[in-house]
């Protein structure tokens, strides 16, 4: 394969890899987002955070566990673990850009304040389920003997 063939190989898996990461964080992020408001109105108060956390997060595991096979197969994504993994991390990375956005736009905290987030024990959920979201895709690859 000549070097512009290879490099249109490379953009194509590139372009691939982006797509199913975009895809992967909205299904992820629109479930957090369905999740979330019954888990602050209703749970919290209820329950109190911590175990309104631990109660969503299976949930949000079991979105994680079902997007990351359907994200790369929308995508065409060949599963291999450099791409997957790739994906899982640009996937984070939008997640904790959306996140820091509402962060700072709806509860007006700062940035110190959600990292101080992250040393609670919500948070330490928050941070394993995050941990989680990053390798499903190279995770669920695995399971499936991919």
């Amino acid at each position: 394969m000549g070097g512009g063939e290879q490099r249109g190989v490379n953009e194509r898996s590139g372009s691939r890899i982006l797509r199913a990461a975009l895809f992967y964080f909205v299904l992820v992020f629109g479930a957090g987002a369905v999740l979330g408001a019954p888990r602050t109105l209703w749970l919290e108060p209820w329950l109190g955070k911590t175990l309104a956390v631990a109660i969503e997060a299976p949930l949000l595991i079991l979105a994680m566990w079902f997007g990351a096979r359907a994200a790369p197969r929308w995508a065409g994504l060949r599963p291999e673990g450099a791409r997957l993994f790739a994906m899982g991390i640009i996937a984070l990375a939008l997640q904790q850009m959306a996140d820091l956005s509402l962060g700072f736009g709806l509860r007006s905290m700062t940035l110190a304040d959600q990292l101080r987030y992250f040393n609670t024990p919500p948070g330490y959920i928050y941070g394993a389920c995050l941990v989680l979201f990053a390798l499903m895709p190279l995770l669920r690859s695995r399971r499936a003997g991919l």
